[in-house]
């Protein structure tokens, strides 16, 4: 479909010294040269904060109080402020997988324990086919996982990959059931991905994976030569899976392992990583949170509207002129007539408005100005 644009004007008037009127012929619609005032197929990767509002940081933490108790054994939705309702908006998600079930009941149904179905459900997502387990750098082939899940509206196509942290507190007691008693210790880790000394990462069937490490945005991975590894990081997905034996070893999760057929084992171990993170951001007094950000692929086109000096000097809004005849409203204009541009609209051949361009401020227009105007039309 071919595209016009069309910059409001009567047509061109006496220059004579005569007391021009408006005649019904003139210019009203300047068609694009194609080959030259249109650029298209523009790409650039914008990105922003990646929580509400376009913030960069999160440092408030507060566990969802809408969800169902089936619910909240698979997953705890994590929202930025204490009324989580459907004023709020969900930030992330964190959830235990375990590939037998354990550390969560069966609840005497025949439904799988909720730990079993996150593994199975995180398995199918993000590893290939005849993939068993997660096998991490960390631990090799793990049984169990914490995973990370940021909000969909959130990530936009993906996390911005290099330019995330997230600190972890550690744990010193908490009771069987994680949702209970949780006490976070004094000592923090900050994890990052490793983008930064494996450029690309690692290319799967379910796209480009990043392992976790120990480190920071500011001073990059910690020991680079032998990281300590947490994880493994999916940026298109939004998903952070981290290592449960690594989060046991470094920071004492002492993760539920019950099998899910005995006593006690509703163990709701997702909640220990939720604490751990609200629990970093509470003991340094909101100086610390999970930094992120988003990025997204933009396509432009370019519409070059060049506004040359003999056209679109007259305006047809009806102040610009006076009695039944059309005189210029302001006898100055007679011979050297002007206009404000402030709207480019964009038509079809079918003199159907598609796009309108609105200027930052209006544009002087006259027999002794030109004027190019860009307009750029995002997808």
């Amino acid at each position: 479909m071919k595209i016009i644009n069309k910059l409001k004007q009567l047509p061109n008037q006496k220059q004579d010294g005569t007391l021009p009127t408006v005649s019904t012929s003139g210019e009203t619609y300047s068609r694009f040269n194609v080959a030259e005032d249109v650029v298209s197929q523009q790409k650039e990767t914008v990105t922003a904060g990646l929580w509400s509002g376009g913030i960069g940081t999160l440092t408030t933490f507060f566990a969802s109080n809408v969800q169902t108790v089936s619910q909240k054994r698979h997953y705890v939705d994590v929202f930025d402020a204490a009324t989580s309702d459907e004023t709020r908006a969900v930030q992330f998600a964190v959830a235990f997988g375990h590939v037998d079930g354990n550390g969560s009941s069966k609840l005497g149904t025949q439904e799988s324990p909720a730990s079993k179905a996150i593994y199975a459900q995180y398995k199918q997502l993000l590893l290939n086919k005849d993939a068993s387990r997660f096998v991490t750098a960390g631990s090799g082939s793990t049984d169990y996982i914490y995973a990370i899940n940021i909000e969909r509206a959130r990530q936009k196509e993906s996390i911005d990959f290099g330019n995330w942290e997230i600190p972890l507190q550690n744990i010193t007691t908490h009771t069987q059931n994680a949702t209970g008693s949780v006490t976070v210790g004094s000592n923090r880790i900050t994890l990052i991905d490793d983008s930064s000394i494996v450029p690309g990462g690692t290319t799967t069937e379910s796209g480009v994976v990043y392992n976790i490490v120990s480190g920071s945005i500011d001073n990059g991975v910690h020991n680079t030569t032998n990281p300590v590894y947490y994880g493994l990081f999916y940026p298109s997905h939004g998903v952070m899976i981290l290592d449960g034996k690594m989060l046991d070893q470094q920071l004492g999760f002492s993760t539920n392992l019950t099998a899910s057929n005995a006593a006690l084992s509703e163990g709701n171990n997702h909640y220990l990583l939720f604490n751990s993170i609200s629990g970093s951001a509470a003991a340094a007094g909101g100086n610390v949170g999970f930094e992120a950000r988003n990025e997204q692929e933009i396509t432009s086109t370019h519409y070059f509207v060049r506004v040359k000096n003999g056209s679109f000097n007259f305006s047809n809004n009806p102040s610009y002129v006076t009695g039944s005849v059309g005189d210029f409203k302001n006898s100055s204009f007679v011979g050297n007539p002007k206009s404000y541009v402030t709207t480019v609209g964009l038509y079809n051949d079918s003199n159907e408005l598609l796009a309108v361009a609105k200027l930052s401020k209006p544009l002087l227009k006259s027999f002794s100005r030109e004027a190019l105007i860009r307009v750029k039309l995002d997808f």
